[in-house]
């Protein structure tokens, strides 16, 4: 008789795992950590129960990071055990293709909202945006950044990193390890000398936040993409560790492949971030609405 269990397709059925409810329950103690911290800072009389927002929200953060790891961690077992078939492999990244897509859609958030006020500065309907604008983009009262500047040195920083990221993909298909390890250290360098020289920027920047429009739309966008720069950065520490152990291998990396998709991502990102918000506004971009 015929093994009923045996295994006659290419998917691999998982595991009861507790990793998804521990999650959650993370998610959950963050959310309301944040919401009683939050709520101490509008009203710090109202109640001593938000002295214990911070703690509540970073035990949740603690519980989020460690199931992250947890989780990851199982599906590298996973893929050491062989049950990361053809057909499992092209299904990770379908899901990673999509979620690079999702995060697509978030800075076409924030271009939108950027250039709907630089190319209608002076926009009738917007209520009070002239206010804001006095009429034109960037608004009179703000002195922009110089882009050939910090934000020249930090593009032309992000795009070595690309290369860096790229040789090293090369070398493992290559089966040159001494060569992915080099790629992925200078790689991890570029990007940690990138977020050093942004938080240098903020620093500097003759306009806040909350000075106008302008100032809102480029900490949103710049600051936006400094938290993915960050992300990958964290993302391509562990692909240099796992490459330390040697767990890549010329047929098996879709772990690095992922984290490569996602730096690409982030170095197209800052291209388009560093034409219109930089050298664009510094020009003077303003397209008057007739």
């Amino acid at each position: 008789m015929a093994d009923a269990h045996g295994k006659n397709h290419d998917y691999h059925i998982i595991d009861p795992s507790p990793w998804p409810f521990i999650g959650s329950v993370g998610a959950l103690v963050m959310a309301i950590g944040g919401v009683v911290w939050m709520q101490s800072i509008q009203n710090p009389d109202a109640s001593t129960m938000g002295m214990s927002g911070p703690w509540v929200f970073v035990l949740g953060l603690i519980i989020v990071l460690y199931t992250m790891y947890a989780w990851w961690a199982d599906t590298i077992k996973e893929a050491h055990a062989g049950d990361h078939t053809p057909v499992v492999s092209m299904h990770l990244r379908y899901g990673m293709i999509m979620f690079i897509a999702s995060e697509v859609m978030f800075f076409v958030a924030w271009f939108w909202a950027f250039f709907d006020a630089a190319l209608f500065p002076a926009e009738a309907i917007q209520e009070a945006r002239v206010a804001y604008t006095g009429g034109v983009w960037p608004p009179a009262s703000i002195e922009v950044l110089d882009p050939l500047h910090l934000p020249l040195f930090n593009t032309i920083t992000l795009l070595l990193s690309g290369t860096t990221v790229t040789w090293a993909h090369h070398a493992l298909l290559e089966g040159d390890r001494k060569g992915l390890i080099w790629g992925l250290t200078l790689t991890v360098v570029l990007g940690l000398i990138f977020s050093a020289v942004q938080v240098l920027e903020y620093v500097e920047a003759p306009f806040a936040f909350k000075d106008s429009l302008y100032g809102a739309t480029f900490f949103l966008a710049t600051g936006f993409h400094g938290f993915h720069v960050f992300i990958g950065t964290i993302f391509l520490v562990v692909c240099l560790v796992r490459a330390m152990r040697g767990h890549f291998t010329e047929k098996q990396h879709f772990g690095f492949e992922a984290a490569a998709w996602y730096w690409h991502f982030v170095d197209v990102v800052w291209l388009f971030l560093f034409f219109a918000v930089y050298i664009w506004a510094s020009a003077g971009g303003t397209i008057a609405a007739h």
